[in-house]
């Protein structure tokens, strides 16, 4: 079996080529971007004469309208909140993707108009609180019907009420 070829190092048209087929493959951020060349650029190594640049090469593909962190945010938050993820988790998931500030103030505001239909579809697809098959009495199978709604994001007092809830008697939000 034959050795795999060594990649050439990278040079600043290799780098835009690259950067152009990540978008047209995945919905992306300006963040995550910047950090896929320069992860490449480590890989394959440099052979360009300045510097290389990934952030100068992912906001001008911002620029170009090929990336856009409002809609990813928007997106992404609609995608998670639909799943039954809560506000927080949104929140980290934006972060860890690069989306701040303002590109991330109407997933946010979203996410946490939705907590309480998120919640109760998480607990629905788990089978928790009013979508148990029983009354949950053991109180270690409570205290995971609760970890598992505060891990996805929602906060203390609304998982308390799902989980308290009897089965069947759904509660209304606040």
């Amino acid at each position: 079996m034959r050795a795999p070829r060594p990649l050439s190092p990278l040079d600043p048209p290799a780098l835009e080529r690259l950067a152009l087929r990540y978008v047209e493959r995945f919905a992306t951020t300006r963040g995550k971007l910047a950090a896929y060349l320069t992860r490449k650029v480590r890989e394959r190594g440099w052979a360009g004469a300045a510097p290389a640049d990934p952030a100068a090469v992912a906001q001008r593909m911002a620029a170009l309208g090929y990336v856009d962190d409002r809609a990813f945010a928007d997106l992404k938050g609609a995608s998670l909140a639909r799943r039954g993820y809560g506000a927080r988790r949104v929140a980290d998931t934006l972060r860890a993707a690069g989306v701040t500030g303002d590109d991330a103030a109407e997933a946010m505001a979203q996410a946490r108009a939705a907590a309480w239909d998120s919640a109760l579809r998480l607990a629905q697809r788990r089978r928790i609180g009013p979508f148990a098959a029983q009354e949950v009495l053991d109180p270690k199978l409570r205290e995971r019907h609760l970890a598992a709604l505060l891990r996805a994001g929602h906060d203390m007092a609304m998982a308390r009420r799902i989980v308290s809830a009897a089965p069947g008697e759904i509660p209304q939000a606040d």
